[in-house]
């Protein structure tokens, strides 16, 4: 049920056409709630035919020309309601873990490989996060509260980055030195 969610947000923040979406998707929202091209489409057919976004009107109608999307009352209302809703927390899902855990039943040959490619590939994702973090949110930028939150939400994505850096690290520290 997200993704509406995550659309009518991006709407909000800016009317855009599918492919603006998409490029705004990997660029931001995409770090926490991903989705493809074709995913963004279709969800913009299901918003529209609930009421809950139009395409704004063509300045000048031609053949081809992309649409761009904005959030009806009905859409705004739909997210505001979405934003109060409870809900719990999801389990972790992560396959890494998974494979850890049956790394401790058939044998972990091999697999330190994987985990330091893991904490590369976090430990780029956390310089990726603090370099955004740099540029978006200097000091003097965070007066609104719309900054402040929009920060939190980088702010979430730098913790999580050190988290498994540094699990990853403790992981790494129980393997022999044969296998590093």
């Amino acid at each position: 049920m997200s993704l509406p969610h995550a659309i009518l947000t991006a709407l909000l923040e800016k009317p855009s056409s599918g492919l603006e979406l998409t490029r705004r998707f990997d660029r931001s929202i995409g770090y926490f709630w991903s989705a493809t091209h074709q995913q963004i489409y279709r969800e913009l057919g299901k918003l529209e035919q609930a009421g809950h976004i139009r395409a704004l009107p063509a300045p000048v109608p031609s053949r081809g020309q992309k649409k761009e999307y904005e959030v009806l009352p009905a859409g705004r209302a739909e997210l505001t309601e979405w934003v109060r809703r409870s809900e719990d927390p999801k389990p972790i899902r992560d396959a890494l873990l998974l494979r850890l855990r049956a790394a401790a039943v058939v044998g972990t040959e091999g697999f330190a490989d994987e985990l330091r490619r893991h904490l590369a590939l976090h430990r780029a994702q956390l310089e990726e996060y603090r370099g955004m973090e740099e540029r978006q949110f200097p000091p003097e930028r965070r007066t609104t509260e719309a900054d402040r939150l929009r920060h939190l939400v980088l702010r979430g994505g730098i913790e999580l980055e050190r988290f498994w850096t540094a699990w990853l690290e403790e992981a790494l520290a129980g393997f022999d030195d044969g296998d590093r």
